[in-house]
């Protein structure tokens, strides 16, 4: 609770946090736009001695051009420092913000499955791409300009004070009243911004979900009411910008008008004071040229006050994904030494799953709460706000091949992402080799079970290298041999680059089967000694289907072997069949036994060879 209250940093402030070995580019960056800060300043002085010649009738034409080539040696100077200035933050500024979104990449692999289906998919990937590279130039621009935009009115102010303290309070009368306005402008939009990102996001949303959905609404007529409700949240996104526009118009164009406004005051007062004796004549000039330059560089500073609103908008996203929760598992540890998988008195419910990334988003320093969205799981079983396991207890020896069967909805595959530690239970344990899998660290458990799910994902590579993802360090001749056992070779021959084939985005390029047999050779390939299966022939035809349950049994010889399936043939001669029901075990034993029992699986092995007989 103390530290949900603590002040968060300023976004200049966390970004410079996560600089690391970058830091001394951002100083390097700094110390230069200080340098051309003094470049900068430096011509109006000369500007000034050549007024106070003519004013003394200086006739010496080597002193005027002494003047002038100073002045444009400065300005050399000036452009040169901001080059370089430039260059170094940009530099620093890709490096961290790389750096930021590797660490966002990391931490979702960290996080529990569910905490990151909880999201929307397009926010998460309009956040760790699109926003973060968004702010890559105001960032890189803020860090030097904000020193030499602050640094020039105040030495300017500083020696128009050393002049006469009257000059200098006039140099500044414009300054409250353009203040002023500009607080205005801000007091009332952070409502009008809110409303921006509120519907930029809904934006966002709609448009990914109409892009993927594009097929559905093609197929059903649903063209028109689908891309009605598009044009609506594009609507609502314009309106609130266009409101926030026409609310800011009047403050913002007075604080633009009056702040620059210094003559309005230095010409009236500065003449009363000549005109007294009080003002040299020279001292009044110098005062008129050093005011002209006085607040443009704080109208620039205020410019960058909607980019530091919008970064501290994007942070506060990526650093709700940085405390996200993550699955509590040891960076090191021994390794279990068997392979006997436990479950015991295993419990688990969604709901707690969304109310911790719920939790997370709350709790984050300016996370968004509204960003957390309902799980998108495609097979979810059961209602959200049920527990979905109650109290599953089941054991899978080392090398043998069980089977889980039930109902759609039975709540299968969450055991088996469960097994895969995709999700940590909310009750009871889940053991292998006699210990705790949250007790074995990450990668050390990773490296024991290959999981292949219904829904396969491929990444937009060659089909090599979405196999050798199996073993980074597999041979081609490696990769070959998976691809034959798993039975997609001759198709993979058949593409229009072979083993050299882009998939494409998701594996778009190639059909279900395609995709899934990849996925079987991707984890055959990784030669772990837990193997899981989750409907994995599910896109297959009946031929197809018997060449992989072949290369399967070939592959998962002395492995052990955790087969989903709705086709009861494929599993008859598993070691043990656990019956799932309603989130609970109903019933366990061999294909005979089971039948013999004459439960749920009797009919369900019924009905399957009904259907297997009308086919």
């Amino acid at each position: 609770m103390e530290a949900s209250k603590k002040k968060s940093p300023s976004p200049i402030a966390w970004v410079l946090g996560q600089a690391g070995s970058h830091g001394e580019q951002f100083a390097l960056s700094v110390i230069l736009a200080v340098l051309g800060v003094a470049f900068s300043v430096a011509p109006y002085f000369a500007v000034v001695g050549i007024v106070k010649g003519l004013m003394a009738g200086e006739r010496n034409l080597s002193y005027y051009l002494i003047q002038a080539g100073l002045i444009a040696l400065m300005w050399l100077g000036r452009v040169l420092c901001h080059a370089f200035s430039t260059a170094a933050s940009h530099r620093a500024t890709f490096a961290v913000l790389g750096e930021i979104r590797k660490r966002c990449t990391e931490k979702l692999t960290r996080m529990p499955l569910g905490a990151v289906l909880a999201q929307s998919s397009g926010a998460l990937k309009n956040t760790l791409i699109e926003r973060i590279d968004s702010i890559e130039t105001t960032l890189a621009h803020i860090v030097p300009e904000f020193t030499a935009n602050l640094l020039i009115p105040v030495i300017i102010t500083v020696y128009i004070f050393t002049i006469d303290w009257r000059m200098g309070l006039a140099s500044l009368a414009t300054v409250p009243l353009g203040m002023f306005f500009y607080i205005w402008m801000m007091a009332t939009s952070a409502g009008f911004y809110q409303a921006t990102i509120d519907n930029t996001k809904a934006l966002n949303n709609t448009a990914v979900e109409y892009i993927n959905g594009i097929q559905v609404i093609k197929v059903f007529g649903k063209t028109k009411s689908s891309y009605e409700r598009f044009v609506k949240d594009a609507h609502a996104a314009a309106g609130a910008f266009i409101g926030w526009m026409r609310a800011s118009i009047i403050p913002f164009t007075f604080a633009m008008v009056v702040m620059p406004a210094t003559m309005v005051s230095v010409l009236p007062i500065g003449g009363l004071l000549v005109k007294g004796g009080t003002l040299s004549g020279q001292d009044f000039i110098t005062v008129i040229i050093l005011s002209v330059g006085l607040i443009t560089p704080l109208i620039t500073l205020m410019s960058y006050s909607d980019d530091i609103r919008t970064m501290g908008t994007i942070f506060g996203e990526v650093q709700a994904i940085l405390d996200a929760p993550e699955q509590e598992r040891p960076a090191t540890g021994d390794a279990p030494k068997g392979n006997d998988l436990k479950l015991e008195d295993v419990h688990f419910s969604y709901a707690e799953v969304v109310a911790k990334a719920a939790t997370s988003g709350e709790d984050s320093a300016k996370g968004d709460p509204a960003a957390v969205k309902p799980l998108t799981v495609e097979d979810r079983e059961g209602p959200r706000d049920m527990e979905i396991l109650h109290g599953v207890s089941m054991e899978v020896p080392e090398g043998s091949f069980v089977a889980l069967v039930g109902p759609s909805g039975s709540g299968k595959s969450t055991i088996a992402r469960l097994i895969a530690a995709l999700w940590d239970v909310n009750g009871g344990s889940i053991s292998l080799g006699g210990k705790d899998i949250r007790d074995i660290s990450q990668e050390a458990y990773a490296d024991r079970v290959a999981f292949v799910s219904q829904d396969n994902y491929l990444f937009n590579m060659t089909v090599r290298e979405n196999i050798r993802l199996g073993r980074p360090g597999a041979t081609d001749a490696e990769v070959e041999a998976a691809a034959r056992n798993s039975g997609c070779h001759e198709f993979i021959l058949g593409l229009e680059h072979g083993y050299d084939t882009l998939v494409g985005s998701s594996g778009g390029h190639l059909s279900g089967g395609e995709r899934q047999r990849i996925s079987i050779a991707r984890a055959m390939l990784k030669a772990a000694p837990i193997v899981i299966l989750d409907e994995a022939t599910a896109y297959t035809d009946p031929e197809n289907e018997a060449v992989i349950q072949r290369s399967v049994s070939k592959l998962t010889a002395g492995k052990t072997l955790i087969v989903i399936a709705h086709r009861l043939s494929t599993v008859t001669d598993a070691d043990r069949i656990y019956v799932v029901n309603d989130g609970a075990i109903e019933d366990s034993g061999t294909h005979e036994e089971l039948l013999s029992h004459h439960g749920l699986y009797e009919k369900m092995w019924k009905a399957h060879m009904e259907v297997k007989d009308n086919g």
